[in-house]
């Protein structure tokens, strides 16, 4: 582990010599990450990308990509697109990344099941806003607003989310 890391601890998660109190999905952590099953998969996860609202927020970060009207995140297993983003209109399954409340006004990215997607073994665990204190995700994590922000403009090519 280095600085660089967010590390999932039972007070919150640890990152840069501060500890930012979190929610995880609602099923705790699981070994075993099944799509729909709203658990927080445990590993070590890369971040692989920051997504935004440009028209909510300042980009937050160099290698940042803005969300636009069109853009959806496959969640359906027999998908050949499953555990990636995609452009409205799409037929299949899917995650609407541009919602009306700012839960996802800025996304983190991890590399669970990505790029080679498993079918079933679950996609789009993020990083980003949560509804309230303790309110729990469908299996990311979730921080406060100004935490997140903050969170985002630290990271680096080296950072991962490491669950136990």
């Amino acid at each position: 582990m280095s600085r660089d890391d967010l590390v999932l601890t039972t007070q919150g998660v640890r990152f840069a010599g501060q500890l930012f109190p979190c929610s995880i999905g609602k099923a705790g952590i699981t070994s075993d990450k099944r799509e729909g099953d709203g658990a927080t998969p445990r590993g070590i996860h890369k971040i692989v990308g920051v997504l935004y609202r440009p028209d909510r927020i300042k980009c937050p970060n160099a290698n940042a990509i803005k969300i636009g009207p069109r853009d959806l995140w496959s969640d359906d297993a027999k998908d050949k697109h499953y555990n990636q983003l995609v452009r409205a209109p799409y037929p299949r399954s899917h995650e609407r990344l541009r919602r009306a409340d700012p839960l996802y006004d800025l996304i983190l990215v991890t590399d669970w099941n990505w790029p080679n997607a498993t079918p079933g073994k679950g996609s789009a665990i993020f990083i980003h806003q949560w509804r309230r204190a303790g309110y729990p995700t469908e299996g990311c994590i979730a921080f406060r607003r100004d935490h997140l922000h903050h969170i985002a403009t630290l990271i680096t090519p080296r950072t991962r989310l490491i669950v136990r």
